[in-house]
C-alpha cells in the first residue's frame, strides 16, 4: 500500500487512553495483496474467526473467514467505502499484553498491526467515507515484516531503525 502524502499520527497519551499506536489512512487505491488476521475480528459483540482479506486497487475483491463469514461479508457490503481500508497502524504499548475482546484497548497491543475497512481519517488525508470504521488486529510479534520505500522498518513486533 502506498502513504505517501499521507500524515502519521502518534497516539501517545494525549487523549485515548489506554494509548499506544501510530496510524494513518493509506491511499485509497493503493493497497494490494492479502492479509490473514490472527485475532478474531469484533463487532457489535460478534466474533470473526480467521479472517483473510485480498485487496486489488485498493478495493477488497475476497473475503473469507472460519467463523462469521456471513456477517464479514455483510459488513463489507454495507456501502462502497466498507470495501476499501481507512485506515493502517502499528501498536506501540508492549505494556499490554493479553487481548481482551475490546478493539479500543487491544489494537494497542504492541507488536501488532491494525487495519481498518471503511471510514477513513480526513486529519490523516483519507478521502475514504462510509458508514463503519472496523478494526481487525493482526499479531506480528512472532513473525511479520514492515517495509517502508523498500527498507525493512519493522521486524517480529518491533520497529528496528
Amino acid at each position: 500500500m502506498r502513504v505517501d502524502g499521507r500524515k502519521w499520527i502518534n497516539c501517545c497519551g494525549n487523549e485515548n487512553f489506554p494509548d499506544g499506536e501510530v496510524f494513518t489512512s493509506p491511499i485509497e487505491d493503493s493497497v494490494e495483496g492479502y492479509i490473514r488476521f490472527s485475532f478474531p475480528g469484533i463487532y457489535l459483540g460478534r466474533e470473526i474467526e480467521d479472517i483473510r482479506l485480498r485487496f486489488e486497487k485498493g478495493k477488497v475483491v475476497e473475503a473469507t473467514a472460519a467463523k462469521g463469514e456471513d456477517l464479514l461479508l455483510e459488513l463489507l457490503d454495507t456501502d462502497e467505502g466498507a470495501k476499501f481500508l481507512g485506515e493502517v497502524a502499528v501498536g506501540t504499548n508492549y505494556g499490554i499484553k493479553k487481548f481482551t475482546k475490546n478493539m479500543l484497548f487491544d489494537e494497542k497491543i504492541g507488536g501488532t498491526v491494525h487495519l481498518a475497512i471503511g471510514r477513513g481519517f480526513p486529519e490523516a488525508g483519507s478521502k475514504n467515507s462510509s458508514a463503519i470504521h472496523w478494526d481487525m488486529l493482526c499479531d506480528m510479534r512472532g513473525g511479520g515484516e514492515i517495509y517502508a520505500d523498500g527498507e525493512l522498518i519493522y521486524k517480529d513486533g518491533k520497529f528496528i531503525i
